[in-house]
This record gives C-alpha cells, structure tokens and sequence, in this order.
C-alpha cells in the first residue's frame, strides 16, 4: 500500500471505498451479537480460549498445517515434522499477542520483531528482524513477487507512521491494512502468513472492536479455503481500488465467520448448562 498521497489519512480513505461501509457496518452487528449472548456476561474467559485455541488452527491451517481442532487441542508436542511446527508457532502467536497490545500503538516494528522472534523460536540466525538484500523468504503457500530489502523497510516504516499517527479508519480497514500489507511484503524469512494474522488480532482488539478477543478472524480466513485467501490477497497487491475494497471484503467476512464460530461456541455451552 502507498502510504504517500494528497490524503492525510489514507487509511480513512480506504473507507470511502465501494462497499467497505457495508463491510463495517455488517462486521459490527455480527461482533455485537457475541457480545451480547448470555454466554458472554457469566463464562467470557472460557469464550476467549476457545477462540484462541480455534484462530490458532485457521492461521495454522493457512500455513500448510491443516490439523483437526481436537488435534490440536490434544497435542502437547510441536516439536515434530514441519506441520507440528507451524502449529505450535500458531499458537505462540495466539498466546503472545494479548501481551503485546499496549506496545502496538507506540513501537508497531517493535511488535512485529517480537511476533517473529516467538513463531520462529530461534530456528533460524535471522529471527527478529526484517530480512537483508539476498535472503531467501521461505513462504511457498504465498505465490506473489517478493518485494526488496529496501522497499520491505521503507513500507514497514510507512506501515508504522499510520499505526503511530492514529487517524479515523474502522478498525477493519487497519487491521485489513496490515495484514496485507504483511502478506504483500513478507519482511521475514519464515513465518510471515503466521504474523500477519497476528498483527491483524492485536490490531482487531486493541481498536477496541473485539476487546476480549473472541472473534478470531484467523477461522474466517481458513474457512473459505486457502484458494480464496490468496485470491483476496492478490486483489491488496493489486493496488487498485476495485481490489483494495475486495480484501477489505474480505478481512469483513473472515471477522463475521468467527464471530459466527464463537457464538456457535457460546450456544453449546447453553445447551450444557441447561
């Protein structure tokens, strides 16, 4: 994304866009109907782990490691083969972002060295930073032209100035925005479908949409398939307003899917209790 421009704001203006509104307004009603389930007032922690546990899974599944929910929710190990692997850096992630909200806003590079740092676990000498001018990125499921050293850095900065600045955006075109912005760039040599997924919850929470975290869009995004993530995915590469809107679309729907799976979540906890 061009973070230059005659707009001061270019986020907000990504708001304007054709059916973004739309999108804001239809992700809001379907947060608040999980927020207002009974369920919610009396076991909301209960809620949040579920959803932790089930946004892990979809980010992992994104990655290449498609594991039944109840897999990973019996596995203790990750210390495997290659899909055991990314699944516990799911969930690391998962663990790590609530730690890491109050930083988000001031130091947005700082975070995303540190979600780096904990989904690649010192695996490799470059963990924590953004990659150099001649190292490989190691994302095979993200089929798109990989940017340079210089133009990764320059737009990580610019990424950060709109974090920092702040502005009018709807918490879904930022957290659209970075995500894709993540994904276009892919910063690091590993990892980087993981992090951006985790950027996108801390930015979901943090603007005060989902405080207690319990729509996990990470579930909407794997839902559809991956087929259909990377066809979004090429419409934010693209640049143009026609595929800004249709990313934006659907970051939307991924947020509705999972606040769809928590409430699914809450209504059986209804049953058991009755």
């Amino acid at each position: 994304m061009s973070t230059t421009g005659a707009t001061a704001d270019p986020l907000a203006a990504l708001g304007s866009l054709p059916g973004v509104a739309e999108s804001v307004e239809s992700v809001r009603k379907a947060v608040d109907r999980v927020y207002g389930h009974r369920i919610m007032r009396r076991r909301s922690n209960e809620i949040t782990s579920e959803a932790a546990l089930r946004g892990a899974r979809g980010s992992a599944a994104l990655s290449g490691a498609d594991w039944a929910l109840e897999e990973v929710r019996r596995r203790t190990d990750f210390s495997g083969d290659d899909e055991a692997r990314t699944v516990g850096a799911a969930l690391r992630l998962t663990a790590e972002a609530g730690q890491l909200l109050s930083i988000w806003r001031q130091s947005p590079l700082r975070v995303l060295a540190r979600l780096h740092l904990v989904a690649a676990a010192g695996q490799e000498d470059t963990v924590g930073r953004p990659r150099q001018d001649g190292e490989p990125v190691d994302e095979p499921l993200v089929d798109l032209p990989v940017p340079d050293a210089a133009e990764v850095a320059g737009r990580l900065e610019g990424l950060s100035q709109l974090i920092i600045a702040g502005g009018s955006a709807p918490a879904l075109v930022t957290a659209a925005v970075v995500h894709g912005e993540l994904l276009a760039l892919r910063p690091f040599g590993t990892h980087n479908g993981l992090v951006a997924r985790a950027a996108e919850r801390i930015v979901l929470v943090g603007s005060g949409l989902d405080p207690k975290s319990v729509c996990p869009a990470e579930v909407g995004h794997a839902e559809p398939g991956r087929a259909a993530y990377l066809a979004a995915l090429e419409g934010y590469v693209s640049g143009t307003p026609e595929g800004m809107a249709t990313w934006i679309a659907h970051c939307g729907r991924a947020i509705e899917l999972g606040a769809r799976e928590s409430t699914a979540v809450c209504e059986a906890l209804q049953r058991g209790a009755a």
